[in-house]
């Protein structure tokens, strides 16, 4: 049978398992609120005890809080982002919208764990209390979406823009690779004049920059931190340089530039700076839906399909037809990019519900905009590595698709203008015989002329 302690609240005693750091209100909240399965991100907890952290060194400067009670709360931050406490932030998304639980939740595996610390070292210690010293001059309408932020852009530098830079270092190799190589463009789903397979990959590559550059710029609306609103962003509870101090602080620790928000009424209230950055992620994922759909197209077939380009053989592709090699990492891509459509709706609706001085939807936007993330970080990594760096050019086969394109006649419109051009398309679709023999047996152009005229390598 799993063994208890009592623990205290303003509502009276709780029960908590012996061998857990959390306290009453985390424990209220986990019997409360058993709603699905998605914990809160890490990143975010790891945000809150940054805070912690922080606020702690800050509260000792102003003289508010004692060196003995600094050191014990800097010594369990420092085990937590160790990764050395994870099992002991149980609580799920889908609690009270401001965060309050899970920020409590911290505060509370903080104290228990530096009073311990503390015990070890001298029977005769300061206890630590949850709310009065590791929540001191803080509120969670202001931890919560502090942490928010930090958890965002540290997400976004460490994980995301990395592989970002990998594929597209991959995508301008290709580019090179194939620069020689011509191939019939295609619009509509229909054949389209020449271009080389390095241009078409070069309009991906330049997909990815271009989203690489976006995100960069909108993160940095991340860098604003609501710490020192306090509950309504007013500050009560806090001294008036506190936002200031911590702010500074966190960007030391992280070695990020965090700045206290200007406006703290707007910094708790509105999630607008996410939904920004998350709209830059639902252009990434939409630049990736069309590149891993463009690939799977390409690499049709073999034989019954496009087949222009080849993908690495990863694992077999059916259950039941042998030797079937499918786009698998083109079918993961663009099954995340459904995600991260959704998770930007989802985002979206619950950033608009900022009532009077507090949004009440955090959770849901953070664990969304952590699970685009994620999801994007990985699968970008996925695709780089299983299938961009194995792209085959299939050359016969793109040669054969040139030689046989009715389009080339557009090289004639300068010389025989548009509508005979056309009349040159229709006879040699409709006899099924060359664009050369179509033209020659409508005496529109000789066999030297169209030689001279219709050169796939002047049309690139």
């Amino acid at each position: 049978m799993e063994n208890y302690r009592i623990e205290k609240d303003t509502l009276g005693e709780v029960r908590v398992p012996a061998d857990k750091y959390w306290g009453a209100q985390t424990q209220r909240s986990k019997e409360n609120f058993k709603i699905g399965s998605e914990k809160m991100p890490l990143g975010v907890i790891y945000g809150l005890v940054f805070i912690k952290k922080a606020a702690a060194i800050v509260n000792s400067q102003l003289g508010k809080l004692s060196e003995e009670k600094m050191k014990a709360i800097i010594k369990v931050c420092d085990s937590i982002h160790n990764g050395d406490m994870d099992e002991h932030f149980p609580l799920v998304v889908w609690q009270t919208g401001s965060g309050t639980q899970s920020n409590m939740n911290v505060n509370e595996v903080i104290a228990n764990r530096a009073n311990q610390w503390l015990k070890e070292q001298d029977a005769s210690f300061e206890i630590i209390h949850p709310n009065d010293d590791v929540n001191m001059s803080q509120s969670s309408n202001d931890t919560f979406p502090t942490a928010m932020h930090i958890a965002a852009y540290t997400i976004i530098v460490k994980d995301l823009l990395p592989v970002i830079s990998e594929l597209k270092s991959t995508l301008l190799g290709k580019e090179k690779d194939f620069s020689k190589i011509i191939k019939i463009g295609r619009t509509h789903l229909q054949d389209a004049t020449p271009l080389t397979l390095g241009q078409e990959i070069s309009g991906w590559r330049v997909m990815i920059e271009k989203c690489e550059r976006m995100i960069t710029e909108a993160s940095k609306y991340l860098l604003d931190l609501a710490i020192g609103g306090t509950a309504v962003g007013t500050g009560i509870n806090a001294p008036s340089q506190f936002g200031d101090k911590v702010a500074e602080q966190i960007s030391t620790l992280t070695g990020y530039p965090f700045r206290s928000s200007e406006n703290k009424f707007h910094a708790l209230t509105s999630h607008d700076e996410i939904v920004h950055v998350h709209g830059a992620l639902k252009a990434l994922a939409a630049d990736l839906m069309k590149i891993a759909n463009d690939v799977r197209w390409l690499a049709s077939g073999p034989r019954s399909g496009i087949g222009e380009i080849s993908i690495p053989a990863n694992e077999p592709g059916s259950s039941i037809m042998p030797g079937k090699v499918n786009p698998t990492q083109s079918e993961a891509l663009t099954m995340i990019a459904c995600q991260v459509f959704g998770n930007d709706a989802a985002i979206g609706f619950a950033a608009s519900q900022g009532n009077f001085e507090l949004n009440v939807f955090k959770p849901v936007i953070i664990n969304n905009f952590i699970q685009s993330i994620r999801l994007l970080s990985d699968g970008i990594k996925s695709f780089n590595k299983n299938c961009a760096l194995g792209l085959v050019a299939n050359e016969e086969i793109i040669k054969e698709h040139v030689s046989r394109s009715l389009m080339l006649v557009t090289a004639l419109n300068p010389h025989i203008g548009y509508e005979k051009a056309a009349e040159i398309a229709k006879l040699a679709f409709k006899d099924n015989c060359s664009l050369q023999e179509a033209a020659i047996e409508l005496g529109y152009v000789s066999e030297q002329q169209f030689s001279n005229w219709v050169r796939p390598e002047n049309m690139i």
